[in-house]
């Protein structure tokens, strides 16, 4: 097979109509993007001497094949269904009486039941329940790519990996390949991150107009789930919403906490969403119904301003080090409780590349470069240590040829920028 040509894709994203489709599949030629995909994942499996790769992570089973299945069961209990892919085929191994539901699917040629290797499903015969799995696995592998090849594997409980390097078997992680397959995104799958993202604004602003004191974080946090799941999405990811003194330090889940009037809410959407697709922007309100405080619209002002640097300075072949020390100065009564990334790449969930505050690259930093294709999130939390209060953004892009293109649409909010 070829490498694909991604220059022939670039100019459908100088024209793509951001406004999007919606939730359902028109105008989305889902084959198209199912096949590129498993093109992607196969491109880089050549690419990094890679003969055959399984994979158990449900996100990574949906990109490469477009099967999807319990998923958050499936993150849980592994493996519960896995799937083998090389050159010459794709073999799904689906969960118990769950083989019908990848009929249909281009991607895939056969669909087998999972063997469940897990000490609930073996017992006390474990070891032995493993050391089946992976002789079949060494057969197979021998079968459709040869006895000396390297095997991607993703995480699956330890003893598996360890009855495969016992046969033998060259392993190595399969994140690399997979990770850099999907960070590079074709004109339709953009398409579906905009479904994504539309269905997931229209939740938000349902969320918005339930703001109101005496109403509590989770029943908040619920307005969004529901209007997810109405608009054919999976999951909320997390559950980041928080009010008042918890939205300081950020990451603090939502809980039964009631609005109280007058404090700030902030939010992170972390929705995987229709197509399978993560819509991840992050927004603050005000509960009302007095005008804010001088000092959240401050915190709010700085955070806006942020967001929109780090956005600007963005370009096709930037390196990931040159964003970091272009990247905007947080001034150091917030550097303590910053947000641990600065941008981040989006696409069936939070994936590569991580870009790093300059603060943070010498530790946690590496180099790259920022490709047309890329999706981006790019983020901002303000809140200073000690504060009574923070105030979280962020905004989802498209790299491009010649820039980036904006697909989140949420507004933000006036009387907060004021």
């Amino acid at each position: 097979m070829a490498v694909l040509d991604w220059h022939a894709e670039r100019a459908d994203l100088q024209s793509l109509d951001l406004t999007g489709p919606g939730s359902d599949s028109d105008g989305i030629d889902l084959v198209a993007v199912r096949r590129y995909r498993l093109a992607r994942v196969r491109e880089q499996m050549r690419l990094l001497d890679i003969g055959a790769l399984i994979l158990s992570d449900p996100i990574n089973i949906r990109y490469a094949t477009g099967a999807r299945n319990m998923q958050v069961f499936s993150a849980r209990n592994t493996p519960a269904r896995y799937c083998l892919i090389t050159e010459r085929r794709v073999i799904l191994f689906e969960f118990t009486g769950c083989l019908h539901l990848a009929d249909g699917l281009e991607t895939i040629d056969e669909v087998r039941p999972s063997v469940t290797a897990s000490f609930v499903a073996a017992g006390p015969h474990i070891g032995d329940r493993e050391r089946e799995w992976a002789r079949h696995m060494q057969a197979l592998v021998a079968e459709q790519a040869g006895s000396d090849v390297r095997v991607g594997m993703e995480r699956m409980n330890a003893g598996t990996a360890i009855a495969m390097a016992d046969l033998g078997m060259n392993i190595v992680d399969a994140q690399q390949p997979v990770e850099l397959a999907r960070c590079i995104k074709s004109p339709e799958e953009v398409k579906c991150a905009i479904a994504s993202l539309r269905a997931t604004e229209d939740g938000v602003a349902q969320l918005r107009e339930a703001i109101r004191p005496g109403i509590t974080e989770n029943a908040l946090w619920a307005v969004l789930h529901k209007a997810v799941i109405e608009r054919d999405g999976d999951y909320c990811e997390t559950r980041l919403l928080n009010s008042g003194q918890r939205t300081n330090p950020w990451f603090q889940e939502s809980g039964n906490k009631p609005l109280a009037a007058n404090e700030l809410v902030a939010l992170d959407t972390d929705v995987i969403g229709c197509h399978g697709y993560f819509s991840d922007f992050s927004r603050t309100f005000h509960v009302g119904p007095d005008r804010p405080s001088a000092s959240q619209r401050e915190l709010y002002r700085l955070a806006h301003e942020q967001l929109h640097h780090n956005m600007a300075i963005i370009k096709p072949g930037m390196s990931f080090r040159d964003y970091a020390e272009r990247a905007w100065d947080i001034p150091s009564r917030f550097h303590a409780n910053r947000y641990y990334l600065s941008a981040h790449g989006v696409g069936m969930s939070g994936e590569y590349p991580y870009l790093y505050h300059i603060a943070d690259f010498p530790d946690a930093g590496y180099d790259g470069e920022i490709l047309p294709g890329m999706t981006l999130c790019v983020e901002s939390y303000l809140g200073a240590e000690g504060g009574n209060e923070g105030v979280k953004l962020e905004e989802q892009l498209l790299v491009t040829e010649t820039g980036t293109r904006l697909l989140s649409r949420f507004p933000f909010e006036d009387t907060l920028l004021a």
